[in-house]
């Protein structure tokens, strides 16, 4: 199969690409009063410039009808996509975070990050950087802190949230914030949905679904020709789960509790797999959720998304011991 055909992307002569079909975009839903945009009955949202030189921003959500008297967790999420595709605007990732500032009920900032091969990482682990940081300033009130999360964040509950690529990139910014000193904000958990790793060595899980109709390996391995450093291989720390362990092998202990996911049906399982292993290896706290399903299922089953919903809801919960986690043990 030809992958570019399949991604829907067509090479350009400096090395960028055109993507010939993108996802249908999502409008912000700030004033629900004035907006019929269907989102706006679960959630309103806006955009805030991050970085103007690098043309990112962030989409913040907020559930339509807040809990009175309430802070609300803090959600930095990283949208999927190869490192390649879509952006915080497609119109899957828009639904999903409303869908999920409602249930939580929670605050989300869905970054809107630079994409590869025109911004290979890490550059995206820069701008989830600069995001953390840009959150930090608004918790200290620099510059005024935007009325939203003045008005409804708690900045001590800040969990960094993404899925496929997304999950990648939780997993990277959170090793390099680990030093930082972030107060007032607090980072209190990782969730991280069907991570994005790969390796040259192939696993079973990537040869038994190497056809499949979401992620068939043509397309992943040319992503990760897109997205890793220009003249390096899938034996990347970027991309590589036993390079980046050996890597931060000092450092992945002291990771915050994770909520990882998968389905038994994606191509990456076999990875996101020992990605749960290495982390309960080295001593991080980990809630594992797999079963039955293919990648990016929950952006599209409205069963699989509720599943995933309560199991974030969950998470975020009992990390101030507020409930139990019903399977907080990994079922591998």
């Amino acid at each position: 199969m030809d992958p570019f055909k399949f991604l829907k992307i067509s090479p350009n002569p400096d090395g960028s690409i055109t993507r010939l079909s993108p996802l249908p975009t999502a409008p912000t839903t700030e004033d629900a009063a004035a907006d019929s945009d269907p989102s706006a009955q679960r959630a309103l949202s806006k955009d805030i410039l991050l970085n103007p030189n690098h043309k990112t921003f962030l989409r913040i959500f907020r559930p339509r009808t807040p809990p009175p008297n309430t802070k609300l967790p803090l959600f930095i999420y990283f949208h999927g996509g190869g490192f390649v595709l879509f952006s915080a605007t497609s119109r899957p990732f828009h639904d999903s975070c409303c869908s999920m500032a409602a249930h939580t009920p929670a605050l989300i900032l869905s970054v809107e990050y630079r994409l590869a091969p025109e911004h290979r990482l890490p550059a995206a682990y820069d701008d989830a950087m600069e995001s953390i940081m840009w959150v930090q300033k608004q918790a200290m009130d620099i510059n005024s802190c935007d009325p939203w999360l003045s008005d409804y964040a708690d900045f001590s509950r800040c969990f960094l949230m993404g899925s496929s690529a997304g999950g990648n990139i939780v997993y990277n910014a959170a090793l390099r914030v680990l030093d930082v000193d972030l107060s007032p904000l607090k980072v209190e958990g990782l969730i991280i949905n069907q991570p994005l790793f790969g390796g040259v060595e192939r696993t079973e899980s990537e040869i038994r679904f190497i056809n499949d109709r979401i992620l068939p390996l043509p397309a992943n391995d040319l992503i990760w020709e897109f997205a890793l450093p220009k003249d390096t291989d899938r034996d990347h720390e970027y991309c590589n789960l036993k390079v980046s362990e050996t890597t931060h092998s000092a450092d992945i202990g002291r990771l915050q509790r994770c909520l990882v996911c998968g389905h038994d049906e994606d191509p990456l399982v076999d990875r996101q797999r020992e990605f749960m292993k290495m982390l309960e290896a080295r001593g991080v706290n980990v809630v594992g959720r797999f079963d039955d399903g293919w990648h990016g299922m929950e952006l599209f089953d409205p069963l699989k998304a509720q599943a995933f919903y309560d199991s974030v809801k969950a998470f975020v919960n009992a990390s101030r011991g507020n409930v139990n986690v019903a399977g907080a043990t990994s079922n591998i």
